[in-house]
């Protein structure tokens, strides 16, 4: 796929008023784009949009009338969005005995709100020829999160929407991409359990590192973009030997049930 030039591209980074959404438009404004910056808390993204020089669009990056919204301003704004990073998300915790009203909720922003934003934006791409859509999907949507049955569904989908989305458009210009790490440090992974915590272990990226990779990724196209190496070959393994995969994650389970009652 088509690599992604950032000097004077038009860009939406959505969740960007901290963690992994404020690190990319951070570096994406350092490599020379415009930057719209989105968030549900408006105080944080008018921080991060003058830190960037950037025009700063509050609002639920899952609900209908925002998502148009914010790229009717961006568009006013930009000229043209190059670059939508569906990074907005969130991560209740939690079963199956998780509320209806929160299943719904999780699903609205990290599966719909990327249904949404490609609404509008794949139209006027498909007319330009070109197009950047770049879904932060997180490791839980290739393999799992055994603490949020919600999140770790939820990014499921929105890794399948964006395979449809390369699948369907992806010869007419349009480039996609997912971003799939596992431990960042971020206000979400703050909130993780101490027990899973221990028992999970691996490299906690800081969200600075993980922009990094982003724009090595932007530079060759790739569809996986996995700031955790390791990521490759769990998902590798998820899919030739499901059976021992599943075995190993009730070991991960089972560890992290003890620790916690100790």
């Amino acid at each position: 796929m088509a690599a992604m030039e950032l000097k004077g591209a038009g860009v939406v980074v959505t969740g960007a008023g901290s963690g992994i959404g404020a690190a990319l438009a951070r570096r994406f404004a350092a490599a020379g784009a415009r930057l719209v910056v989105n968030d549900l808390d408006g105080s944080a993204a008018a921080r991060v949009a003058d830190e960037v020089g950037g025009l700063a669009v509050p609002g639920d990056a899952g609900a209908e009338e925002s998502v148009a919204a914010l790229v009717a301003a961006a568009r006013a704004h930009l000229g043209e969005i190059d670059l939508f990073c569906a990074n907005a998300g969130i991560e209740p915790g939690g079963g199956e005995h998780t509320p209806e009203e929160v299943w719904d909720q999780v699903w609205q922003v990290n599966v719909m709100g990327h249904v949404r934003a490609a609404r509008h934006l794949i139209g006027p791409w498909l007319e330009r020829g070109r197009g950047h859509f770049l879904a932060t999907v997180s490791a839980a949507g290739l393999l799992t999160h055994l603490e949020s049955a919600s999140y770790s569904v939820s990014k499921h989908g929105a890794l399948a929407f964006a395979e449809w989305l390369s699948a369907t458009h992806g010869n007419k210009g349009v480039t996609v991409q997912v971003l799939c790490p596992m431990g960042v440090r971020t206000e979400m992974y703050e909130r993780t359990d101490a027990a899973a915590k221990a028992v999970l272990g691996g490299a906690v990226l800081e969200p600075g590192q993980v922009a990094d990779e982003v724009m090595e990724g932007l530079a060759d196209g790739r569809f996986l973009i996995l700031p955790h190496p390791e990521v490759r070959d769990h998902y590798a393994f998820r899919a030739t030997d499901t059976d021992r995969w599943l075995r190993g994650m009730r070991s991960l389970r089972r560890r992290i049930d003890e620790a916690a009652d100790d």
